[in-house]
């Protein structure tokens, strides 16, 4: 049943938009909805991954000449420093070391904002209560998308998976060090937020 959890949060991560935002950096973009998104909104985005089978549905998809598709992975990509008002990583982090915050950091325009929705590693009694929560809640979710959703063509690219290694206080301990001012919450999805705004 075709309910995606980073879909779902795709609105709350466009209110972090800065005014006046330009230039985007998409981090593990998939298939491409989020640099649309942010494509539909003005930006002019670089949209990175290091998975050829979902770039290449990004680009069937895509009409938009304000999204550039680069297969790169991100640990061996130079970042421009200050280029970009607007960075976004979508359960992406989690592939990738947990320094890629502060090279994301270094690559923002002074006033510009990096937005991570990650998936974190279970380990609190916290944690354990807000999946339990997230189970009843996605099921019906999952049912109201089939439902409206019958009869459309099932997407059959997926991007890989792999389960989180790091917890959230660990990466709160990490942004507590390396994104001064940071805002991190848990989500119900298995998901957490974490916004920055590097200062002027």
């Amino acid at each position: 049943m075709p309910f995606d959890h980073n879909d779902h949060y795709h609105r709350l991560l466009l209110r972090s938009l800065p005014p006046g935002a330009r230039r985007a950096l998409d981090v593990g973009c998939g298939t491409g909805t989020f640099a649309r998104a942010l494509a539909r909104r003005g930006l002019e985005v670089d949209a990175v991954d290091r998975d050829e089978p979902v770039l290449t549905a990004a680009r069937s998809g895509t009409d938009s000449s304000r999204i550039q598709f680069r297969q790169a992975d991100l640990t061996a990509l130079e970042l421009p420093p200050g280029q970009y008002d607007f960075i976004s990583c979508l359960a992406s982090l989690h592939h990738l070391p947990l320094d890629t915050l502060a090279r994301l950091r270094d690559a923002l325009a002074p006033g510009g904002v990096l937005v991570v929705l990650g998936c974190y590693r279970e380990t609190t009694a916290g944690d354990r209560l807000i999946s339990l929560a997230a189970v009843p809640v996605n099921a019906l979710c999952r049912l109201v998308v089939h439902l409206r959703e019958r009869g459309a063509p099932p997407s059959r690219v997926r991007a890989p998976v792999t389960m989180p290694q790091t917890s959230l206080p660990e990466i709160r301990a990490y942004a507590e060090q390396h994104l001064p001012g940071f805002r991190v919450r848990r989500l119900l999805f298995w998901r957490y937020l974490l916004a920055y705004r590097r200062d002027r």
